[in-house]
């Protein structure tokens, strides 16, 4: 028996061209139908399985990323367990407005990463269906990935710093951070940088990499700090009583009370200092409101001070001059001693 060998495919091949080359005997027919029914057929199945296991791969991306940036307990249950009543009227204002944004940009980093992966591998067993030797072309492209591996390694680094930046909520959109160099309002988040606009206007466009510490300061709730100076004679008691008045005057307002979380609480004494004792004053707010509060409980707690005698003290510093001495007609020379000069120079 004679095995006719046809180019391009065995005949024994268990495949469309081997059967072709089989039945007719003949290396054109065969080759016909390998390249135009048989290699096509193969790619197309190799595209419709990479475009179907992206697709699977999406959905399980979009089912699994809400799990690591949704908490398990709700924003006021979480208060709670610090000890931080809620009033009824701001729990339903104590959702994270970002969760929905920083899923979808942690689900499209995953999903993207993913479909070039997929596609990649799609493409070179394509490559390897149309007859080409493939070996050359991976060895170039690990020696090319290498070589950019070590040239892009800070890219590299504020990607992943980023996404997981992203998983483990550091901070948001519109939250208040300081990250080093840089602090302000974040009004984006790349999966490569952060941008930072400061409280003077500046921009700051801030790579994830180089973050060493993030301190958010409008993130779940925030307090309001107020240290208040009083001379040493005043009586600490009223001075208290006073303060308290203020701080609860204020957020009884109704330019505060929204955002207030939990009541004034004096503290005591902070300090004693060189000018004064200072009280401390501090109010639970919510995320980004206690700026405002902070400025409206100084105005007032000056007002309600005057109000109620209790002195406010002030730097003051002592100034001695000297006067350059003076010879009288006789001969004697005596020298003026310095004389103290109160008040700021």
């Amino acid at each position: 028996m004679i095995r006719t060998v046809v180019t391009g495919c065995d005949p024994d091949e268990d495949s469309w061209c081997g059967w072709v080359g089989r039945k007719t005997g003949n290396d054109t027919l065969a080759d016909v139908a390998d390249w135009f029914f048989a290699r096509p057929a193969k790619i197309v199945l190799i595209l419709l399985v990479a475009w179907i296991l992206r697709r699977i791969i999406r959905r399980i991306i979009r089912r699994w990323v809400p799990r690591l940036y949704e908490p398990h307990e709700p924003a006021r249950e979480r208060l709670e367990r610090l000890g931080i009543n809620v009033p009824d009227i701001i729990a339903a204002e104590l959702t994270d407005p970002r969760r929905h944004a920083r899923g979808e940009s942690i689900t499209a980093a995953l999903s993207s990463t993913v479909g070039v992966a997929v596609w990649v591998i799609a493409l070179l067993m394509v490559l390897g269906v149309t007859g080409l030797d493939i070996a050359p072309l991976l060895a170039g492209a690990g020696v090319a990935g290498v070589a950019l591996g070590f040239g892009a390694q800070s890219i590299v680094r504020d990607c992943l710093a980023g996404l997981f930046m992203l998983i483990e909520d550091q901070y948001g959109i519109g939250d208040v951070v300081d990250l080093g160099e840089a602090s302000g309002v974040v009004e984006q988040i790349h999966l490569r940088t952060t941008v930072v606009r400061g409280s003077d206007g500046t921009v700051w466009h801030v790579p994830n990499g180089v973050v060493q510490r993030v301190g958010n300061k409008s993130q779940l709730w925030s307090v309001a700090v107020l240290d208040a100076n009083v001379a040493y004679r005043t009586d600490l008691t009223r001075a208290r009583e006073l303060l308290h008045q203020a701080a609860d005057e204020v957020c009884a307002s109704d330019q505060f009370r929204a955002s207030v979380i939990d009541a004034p609480e004096v503290l005591g004494v902070e300090s004693l200092g060189v000018d004064g004792v200072t009280l401390r004053l501090i109010v639970k707010v919510q995320p980004g409101t206690q700026w405002a509060l902070q400025r409206a409980l100084r105005e007032h707690v000056k007002e309600v001070f005057d109000a109620g005698g209790i002195e406010i003290p002030f730097p003051q510093r002592t100034v001695w001059t000297r006067v350059a001495p003076t010879a009288p007609a006789g001969g004697d020379s005596t020298a003026t001693a310095p004389e103290p000069t109160d008040g700021a120079t």
